[in-house]
């Protein structure tokens, strides 16, 4: 489990590339290594990862197929930075929202608004994944968790923070880039239970 609380950026420094599979090596801070073991679950960009081998600061991870098919991580180059958070231990705090790391999509940057003391972003999510979201709704968007502010359509914004845009790689984001998205699993659910149960109980009371 993870809260979407970012512990910060780390760099991609080795790629081995095989047929519909990927090994990323990457540099951890320092301050992330403790008690760090091979197994452990890391986030990368909110996308839960295995960790394969330990050599000092360098971590390896494997990425499956279906990962790279359905997160940005197969995007990623030597030389990119991407969101981590290694998983939330019982007794933690969760100052976000309880997260599973199961990316479902991408969502495509549409336009970025940035002023003095404000930055907003702008995506466009698959039309399939639309119902999920709702104003005031917490969403995982490159494992952050964040706020959704106006909807239309199936294109939806968040406002940033300073914190979160010093903390993570979201600031750097431009239109065309693609983000991973979690639904948040408690809006999931219930908008699942909804739209599968209630026509049948509407139905039922019908014939009654």
């Amino acid at each position: 489990m993870f809260t979407g609380i970012v512990q910060g950026t780390a760099e991609v420094v080795e790629i081995q590339e095989k047929k519909a599979f990927r090994t990323h090596r990457i540099r951890l801070p320092v301050t992330a290594l403790e008690g760090l073991t091979p197994s452990a679950s890391i986030a990368h960009n909110g996308c839960c990862l295995t960790v394969t081998r330990i050599d000092s600061d360098l971590i390896d991870f494997d990425l499956m197929q279906e990962t790279l098919r359905v997160t940005n991580l197969g995007e990623l180059v030597v030389g990119d930075t991407f969101n981590f958070e290694r998983a939330a231990r019982y007794g933690d705090e969760i100052g976000g929202h309880a997260m599973s790391g199961h990316i479902l999509c991408m969502a495509e940057v549409v336009d970025v608004i940035a002023s003095e003391n404000n930055h907003q972003l702008r995506f466009k999510l698959p039309t399939d994944w639309r119902k999920y979201i709702f104003t005031k709704g917490y969403i995982g968007i490159d494992g952050i968790s964040l706020t959704i502010g106006n909807v239309e359509g199936n294109e939806f914004d968040v406002n940033l923070i300073p914190e979160t845009m010093q903390r993570t790689n979201i600031g750097r984001r431009q239109i065309g880039d693609r983000v991973n998205i979690e639904i948040d699993p408690q809006t999931q659910a219930i908008v699942d239970t909804v739209t599968h149960l209630l026509p049948d109980l509407l139905f039922q009371l019908k014939q009654k």
